[in-house]
């Protein structure tokens, strides 16, 4: 007898705890159960429409008219809408609980299943970069509707440089599953599994790192160690991991003429490469300014000689211990959107009050937090592993100003509602921001705004310093690859070279820290994606400042920005604004906010 499915809302519910009652995602907007009826008529339209398309399309787009063009183009958005639905219910589904055998199972039939599907339409980017540019301008000259779409196929014709054969994107294509797709899971499936030990208590990798940021240096000690020992143990694996995916990707931008391993990401993000190197220079300039001076005031204030790791994230001496229970927290950021605009808080509040949040943290649940846009016939989900710390308050304003965002720019329909990761940063950041300068101003003494700027100074040189040596790191890592396999030592020298220049003198780091490159998802996940942090915090510090001096009509323009999508490049988005990210002047601008937070905190010691 087959048993019955899972609800898909009931993995470890939170409950009721010391935060109060965390919810839990309800993914039935998407579909109620793996075996949902709706699930299998999607994936039978799917299989069917993607084989029609191809065969309607493939070798006649260089002839089709305006109208014609349109009908295609929306016809593959509707595609990707349905294949975003399938894929975002299976991911959520799974991050849920990545250790459940059937979990895994499901998303991996859905991703083999839906690429064998996807083969007719791979036809379609490569036949449109052979059209010339003058035909395809006439064709957006003579539909106003097909014209709205231009944005993509400027992103497409951008790869028109390093595209290959028919024959080999297919294959490419076929094999994505066997390939990075494989090596991402054994990655997130091995990081869920291991297990850490911290004063006799048994936890999950999340939990682990929470201790870091303890009031006791002993615990935040003893969690360090630990990790350090699990991910020596570890390290084998995870050396391949990186070793696999970095090759296969020179060997792809080799094929594809790529002139460096960044090239693909800085496309991806419609951003310039002279554009990310002077945010680069400029952040790494800035080290003994920011990075630098600041932990010598922390290494001061927790009186040491010298910081250990186990230090970066510890809590000030002055800081009371507090745990913001979920209601609390619910409240702050929501009244710190209200502030800003009462439509932003109306576009938040659905989060809480329909099952859009999963916040707690529970066995096999992916680690970090993110929001997913799913598609734009739905809405987005944001997931969380609340401990109720008040940094845990400043990553749900990140994550709901995604949320929000992505609710904002769902209007652009399925093609044109992703943004950039340069650009995706912009409302989260802000919404912290938001948060942050809320909780600021209520400060009631001296020592309380200290410890809230401190916090904030730390947040951000996590977000700006840590991403770019982060960045570096891959930087150095992919270069590395090219000359040969390397050993987890290798590995190893390259992660400590770029942690001792960002982190400054006031550090000593113990055995082990080299080994800590090793739980970084984003090197796996999306290679060079960590920039784009350090670029939406510098972006959204010069647009903070452009809000603080009053500027007319700033809030209609902040959500024009966040409701154009991926339909505009940063130029245009950020020229309302009077702001140019090509200015190298510009990331000055955003690096000095944090500078000047530091430089207040030096004024409370004198």
């Amino acid at each position: 007898m087959r048993s019955q499915p899972s609800p898909v809302h009931d993995a470890n519910s939170s409950g009721q705890g010391a935060f109060g009652e965390l919810p839990d995602w309800d993914l039935c907007d998407l579909y109620t159960a793996p075996d949902a009826p709706e699930l299998a008529r999607d994936m039978g339209w799917l299989e069917t429409e993607c084989a029609a398309f191809g065969a309607e399309y493939e070798g006649k787009l260089a002839g089709l008219s305006a109208q014609e063009m349109l009908d295609c183009v929306q016809r593959q958005e509707n595609i990707d809408r349905v294949m975003g639905r399938v894929m975002s219910f299976a991911g959520l589904r799974y991050y849920q609980q990545t250790t459940a055998p059937e979990r895994a199972k499901f998303l991996s039939d859905c991703q083999d299943r839906l690429t064998t599907f996807s083969t007719p339409l791979v036809f379609f980017s490569l036949e449109i970069n052979r059209i010339e540019d003058a035909a395809l301008d006439a064709l957006f000259a003579a539909n106003a509707d097909l014209a709205r779409y231009k944005p993509i196929f400027d992103r497409l014709r951008a790869m028109r440089p390093h595209q290959l054969s028919d024959e080999l994107e297919k294959f490419l294509h076929d094999q994505g599953v066997v390939g990075a797709a494989a090596w991402n899971r054994l990655f997130d499936e091995t990081i869920a599994a291991l297990t850490f030990t911290v004063d006799g208590e048994e936890l999950n990798i999340e939990g682990t790192l929470n201790f870091l940021s303890d009031p006791e240096r002993d615990k935040r000690e003893a969690a360090a160690r630990e990790l350090a020992r699990v991910f020596g143990q570890n390290v084998q694996l995870f050396s391949r991991v990186h070793n696999t995916l970095a090759k296969e990707k020179e060997i792809e931008d080799r094929w594809r003429k790529m002139p460096t391993p960044q090239t693909g990401r800085h496309l991806a993000n419609h951003v310039e490469p002279e554009v990310v190197e002077a945010l680069r220079n400029a952040v790494v300039a800035s080290y003994p300014k920011l990075s630098h001076r600041y932990y010598q005031l922390k290494r001061k204030w927790l009186g040491l000689d010298a910081l250990q790791v186990w230090d970066r994230n510890a809590p000030l001496p002055m800081e009371e211990k507090k745990i913001v229970k979920w209601d609390e927290a619910r409240a702050l950021v929501l009244d710190a959107y209200g502030e800003f605009d009462p439509e932003m808080a109306r576009l938040a509040l659905p989060f809480f009050e329909k099952g859009w949040i999963d916040a707690g943290v529970k066995p096999g649940k992916a680690p970090g937090a993110f929001a997913h846009p799913t598609v734009t016939d739905v809405h987005p989900y944001v997931m969380l592993n609340y401990l109720g710390k008040p940094r845990d308050v400043m990553t749900l304003a990140h994550e709901l100003g995604h949320g929000v965002h992505q609710v904002l720019a769902a209007g652009q329909g399925e093609l044109l509602s992703s943004t950039p990761l340069t650009l995706a940063e912009t409302a989260s950041v802000f919404g912290e921001m938001l948060t942050f300068r809320k909780l600021l101003d209520a400060a009631a003494t001296p020592e309380a705004r200290k410890v809230l700027l401190a916090g904030k100074v730390e947040d951000m040189i996590n977000t700006v310093v840590r991403q770019i040596a982060f960045y570096d790191f891959e930087c150095k890592l992919h270069q590395a690859r090219a000359e040969g396999e390397l050993t987890p030592d290798d590995i190893n020298a390259l992660w400590m070279s770029v942690q001792a220049e960002s982190l400054g003198p006031a550090f000593e780091f113990m055995d082990g820290y080299e080994t800590f490159w090793t739980y970084v998802p984003h090197f796996v996940h999306s290679p060079f994606y960590v920039y784009a942090y350090a670029f939406g915090d510098g972006l959204v510090n010069a647009l903070y400042a452009v809000y603080q001096e009053g500027d007319a009509g700033f809030q209609q323009k902040y959500f024009e920005m966040l409701k154009a999508g991926g339909s505009k490049h940063h130029k245009e988005l950020l020229a309302p604004f009077g702001l140019d990210a090509g200015d190298p002047k510009f990331w000055d601008k955003g690096l000095s906010m944090i500078s000047g937070m530091i430089d207040e905190l030096e004024a409370m010691e004198s």
